[in-house]
């Protein structure tokens, strides 16, 4: 019962693992509707609005007076679940992602013509997923909600009008919840374990932007790995052995997660007056991830004695083993007329994941983005964005088990993006 109730508690990092949005991993693409649009190809090198304060800070040296851009990006993910098999029993009606958003804002302020100093508000990772009650997988996670915002003041550099450099250092607030039922006596209530926990740390972004000719564009952007400890509890509802009737334990929980660097190196090419041609590759370190541990100690509330008080005391380490990826992107954009602006976009984004350790919580294959995208100039100082992507990911399989389940299908995902921004220029 012990090793059991403790791989539940595998809580936030696994839980975050299951995201359904446009990256790799539990990572967030949707910082940029004008980026959104091609694909993100470009966005180390494009420069066109203040978020370019995430793309590469280095970028607001590009940018005149001040901007304001703000925005959501929504998702509509979709899961088909079939080929099921296991000990375990219960629906499998997929869909386990609700309607979700997906806000960002910036400010950026060129100061003279060396100096610019800007400041964003954005969510690089983070995720909602949750299964139906009586989902057929619930002992491998039924429930789970994570969010990371980051606040990041920049402040960026121009050598001359080739060369500009930029800095941002981030300050990250991760905060997440993680349940899971486990079934111990078919005849009794399922026991439910939910898990809290959140932190406070530090990273930066950093990148540089080279104008290597006069229609062609460079850009790095390096992002930095956070490392966070999160503090939390650990709650247990489970029938009493005698009543049946629910009991619940609560204990104090850690655990130690890094979210990864990343390196995004973009090309913009000017082919004419109008058209525009992006391309971009994203290298994360997502080998980081290669064990959780969690621990659990002491009961801090709730109901005290009984068998479970000593089943959730104790470290755990439980293997992903996950690998590092890369992501491509091209993409392109056609100055229609003064005022609008066409775009389109197509990603290959691979998973972290793989066969062996791919559970419930970790549904995610690699990935095929096309994005459609328009802006429109409502005013000399005013434009909207919007685009529209589809997502389309390789079918992966399930397999996972333990002393009281097994749970075994084939997961088909996919995804439908919206945004919608705007840039304010004075």
């Amino acid at each position: 019962m012990k090793k059991v109730m403790l791989k539940t508690t595998l809580s936030l990092a696994v839980a975050m693992a299951s995201s359904q949005l446009f990256a790799s991993g539990f990572a967030l693409n949707e910082q940029s509707v004008s980026g959104m649009g091609t694909g993100f190809a470009g966005r180390s090198s494009t420069a066109d609005d203040a978020s370019t304060v995430y793309g590469n800070p280095a970028g607001m040296a590009r940018l005149n007076g001040q901007q304001i851009t703000g925005g959501v990006a929504a998702i509509d993910a979709s899961t088909d679940i079939s080929d099921v098999s296991g000990r375990s029993r219960g629906s499998n009606k997929g869909d386990m992602v609700p309607f979700t958003a997906v806000p960002f804002g910036f400010y950026t302020n060129k100061l003279n013509d060396q100096w610019a100093v800007g400041f964003g508000v954005y969510a690089p990772f983070g995720l909602v997923t949750d299964y139906e009650k009586g989902f057929q997988g619930r002992s491998f996670g039924s429930n789970s909600e994570v969010k990371v915002i980051t606040f990041q003041p920049t402040v960026s550099y121009a050598f001359n009008d080739r060369v500009s450099v930029g800095f941002g250092p981030t300050i990250n607030r991760i905060a997440g919840t993680l349940e899971s039922d486990l079934s111990f006596n078919p005849a009794a209530p399922d026991t439910n374990i939910k898990i809290k926990g959140d932190d406070t740390a530090l990273g930066f972004n950093v990148g540089v932007l080279v104008q290597a000719t006069d229609t062609t564009r460079v850009g790095l952007t390096y992002h930095s790995k956070v490392s966070y400890k999160l503090d939390g509890h650990t709650e247990v509802s489970a029938p009493a052995a005698t009543s049946g009737l629910l009991r619940s334990n609560r204990y104090d929980a850690s655990l130690k997660i890094d979210t990864p660097e990343s390196y995004d190196l973009s090309v913009t090419q000017d082919l004419t007056d109008a058209w525009k041609l992006y391309a971009g590759a994203t290298w994360t370190r997502w080998s980081r991830l290669k064990d959780i541990t969690v621990k659990n100690e002491g009961v801090v509330g709730g109901a005290t004695g009984g068998a479970l008080a000593p089943a959730l005391v104790g470290t755990i380490k439980e293997e992903q083993n996950w690998h590092d990826t890369w992501a491509y992107a091209l993409g392109t954009s056609y100055q229609l007329t003064k005022q609008v602006v066409l775009r389109t976009g197509l990603t290959f984004d691979q998973s972290p994941t793989n066969n062996t350790d791919r559970s419930p919580r970790i549904p995610t294959g690699d990935r095929t983005i096309f994005s459609l995208g328009l802006g429109y100039e409502v005013m000399p100082n005013m434009t909207v964005d919007v685009a529209y992507s589809y997502l389309k990911e390789e079918d992966v399989k399930i397999a996972r088990s333990n002393q009281l389940a097994s749970y075994n299908a084939k997961y088909e995902n996919s995804a439908n993006g919206f945004g919608l921004g705007m840039t304010y220029r004075f």
